[in-house]
Formats: C-alpha cells, structure tokens, sequence
C-alpha cells in the first residue's frame, strides 16, 4: 500500500519530464542514461522501463546500474521511491537485484540524486536485450527467458519532430500519444479549441481523449490504418504548430470549445 504525502507530478524538475512518465505508464521496452550527481559518485545509470520479475533497480556483474520505472509504489512519491531503489542500487556488490525497497522513509528524491544539467534521451527497444550483461554467458534458458519477455512488447516508436510522442502499433491499429508538459487546465483548453474548431484531428487520424499519467495530460490520436512513423512526422510538423497557437490562446473558449471542453470528460481513455 502507498503512504505517505502524495505527489501528483513526480518528474516535475526533472530534465525531459514528460518522457520520464512515457517510460513509467506508455512505453514497453526503453532506456535512457542519467547520471548522478557527485555527492553520489557521478555514476552513469540506465533507466529503464522494466527489469525482471519487477525489480525495482539491478547492480549488474559489469558495474552498470539499472533502474525501473514500471514497478509499483510503495510511497505516496514516485520519484522518492526510485530514489530509495536507486542508492539501494549503487550501494549494493555487483551482481545483485534490488527485489523489494520496503517502505521508504523520508529522505531524497530522483531530483537531489540526479545531475539536473544533463538531458534524458531515450532510446526505444525491440527487446529486453539490454538486460543482459555482457560478461554473462548467454545460455539457452537465458535465450528463452528473453525471447519470452521479449513476445509482448508492442511496437512503438519515439518520435523525433516534437517531444515525447509516441508511435503505437496495437492489433491491426495505429495510435499516436504525445505526453505533454504545460499544466493541466491549459491542455484542456487547448484541445477543446482545436476539437471545437473541427481541427483536433492530426492528419487522417481522430482524437480519441486523453488520460492522466503522473500529473501530466496524455492526448491520444488514433491513427489510420496502417499509418508508419514516418508518415506521423510529416503530419505532426503540420499539426503541432497548431496545438502549440491554441494551447498558447488565453482567450475565453467560444461557445463549441466550451461544449468541447465538457465533452473532454467523456474522452478520458485507458492508459493501454
């Protein structure tokens, strides 16, 4: 059970925080490296979406230090409790998994660990390869726990023409969700603008809704049919000019964005 004070925005400060809550709720398969500050050893560290049996962090035989994301809470902070894994981590001898961090108990988050300065850039996998420690040699049941957890990654793709977007092949459909950083309220807004104009659509795709994923609001496109990565750019550098005017209107709604806008409760979708 999580206790503690509750922090809706867990990432805020962090450098890249709408990625951050990409790899925490959307992403199957990604990677990032930060690094520590110097208080604690200016060590290189890959965040991960997931590690085996859910562990919370992992110090591998090499040296490399991982960190999950998509694990549970144990506190009412997110970024507390991947802070707790994380110095649990670096304390720890190489080779060992950090399985449970407990009830963490007051004391430092990802943003007093972590050097601020430096950017977070992800890199999606098709794979959970990168677990692997080189040094380790890769047996045959090694190969089938891989190729096993590997099965149920589903395709995605981190776009490059604007940030934290992300391509989604689920089934036989294609999705866009795009994690967007500015507050709450002027998101909202933003949308019910364009959705009340007729113009919330991003190329030939529908906007679906949105959800919340740690304080931030998600938008979510659903694509058509058989839409690439490549042809979600094009249409992006299109569209995001557009959301950017709209989401930066502080105008009061016209009478259709109002009508949007309460519509947009309707519209909250599931995380996956």
């Amino acid at each position: 059970m999580a206790t503690g004070d509750y922090v809706a925005r867990p990432f805020e400060g962090l450098p890249g925080e709408p990625d951050w809550v990409a790899l925490k709720e959307l992403v199957p398969a990604a990677t990032a490296t930060v690094r520590t500050t110097a208080e604690h050893g200016a060590r290189d560290v890959v965040v991960t979406t997931a590690l085996p049996s859910q562990w919370p962090a992992l110090h591998r035989t090499d040296g490399q230090v991982l960190l999950a994301l998509q694990t549970v809470g144990r506190s009412g902070d997110v970024s507390r409790d991947l802070a707790t894994a994380l110095l649990q981590a670096l304390d720890c001898e190489p080779g060992t998994a950090v399985e449970n961090i407990g009830l963490p108990t007051p004391g430092p988050r990802l943003q007093d660990v972590l050097d601020l300065t430096a950017p977070f850039e992800v890199t999606v996998h098709d794979s959970f390869e990168f677990w692997l420690d080189p040094t380790v040699e890769r047996t045959a049941e090694i190969t089938r726990a891989m190729d096993e957890a590997s099965a149920g990654i589903v395709d995605t793709t981190r776009l490059t023409s604007v940030d934290a977007a992300y391509w989604t092949r689920m089934g036989a459909k294609e999705f866009l969700r795009w994690a967007q950083s500015a507050d709450e309220q002027q998101v909202l807004d933003g949308l019910a603008r364009l959705h009340g104009a007729r113009t919330s659509a991003v190329d030939e795709g529908r906007f679906l809704g949105y959800f919340r994923a740690c304080g931030l609001v998600v938008p979510v496109w659903e694509l058509a049919r058989g839409t690439e990565p490549e042809d979600v750019e094009s249409a992006l550098t299109q569209f995001a000019p557009r959301f950017a005017a709209a989401l930066a209107d502080d105008t009061p709604l016209d009478a259709n964005a109002r009508r949007a806008r309460a519509g947009l409760v309707a519209r909250q979708v599931n995380l996956r």
